[in-house]
C-alpha cells in the first residue's frame, strides 16, 4: 500500500531525514578527522569535503522531491487532506533548505581545524 500526499507521517519525515544526514554529516567528519585527516593545504577541497558534498544533494534532492510530491496533493477536496498536503511540502522544503545550510561550510572550509 504505501504511503499517501496526506499522510501524517510526512509532517515528521523531513525533519527526521536532516537530523539523521545531520548525525552523519557531524560524526562522519569527526572520525573521519581523527582517523585519517586530510592536509590542511588543501583547504576545503579535501577528500572529506568531496565525500560529503554529493551526499548532501543527494539528501537535498530526495527532500526537494518529496515536497514537491506532497504539494501535488493538495488539491484535494477534503480540507484536512489538503492541510496536511501543503504542510508535509513545507517541512519537506524546509528541511531541504536547513540542510544547504548546515553544508555550506562544506564549500569554503577545511574539514578538519
Amino acid at each position: 500500500m504505501g504511503l499517501t500526499r496526506t499522510h501524517p507521517l510526512h509532517l515528521i519525515l523531513g525533519l527526521s531525514v536532516w537530523a539523521v544526514w545531520f548525525v552523519v554529516l557531524y560524526g562522519g567528519l569527526s572520525v573521519a578527522c581523527k582517523l585519517a585527516p586530510p592536509d590542511p593545504a588543501a583547504g576545503a577541497l579535501s577528500w572529506i569535503n568531496m565525500l560529503l558534498l554529493p551526499l548532501t544533494l543527494v539528501v537535498v534532492a530526495l527532500l526537494a522531491w518529496a515536497a514537491r510530491w506532497c504539494w501535488q496533493g493538495h488539491a484535494d477536496s477534503d480540507s484536512l487532506k489538503r492541510f496536511m498536503a501543503r504542510s508535509a511540502a513545507c517541512l519537506y522544503l524546509l528541511s531541504a533548505l536547513a540542510t544547504l545550510a548546515v553544508a555550506m561550510p562544506i564549500l569554503f572550509l577545511p574539514p578538519c581545524i
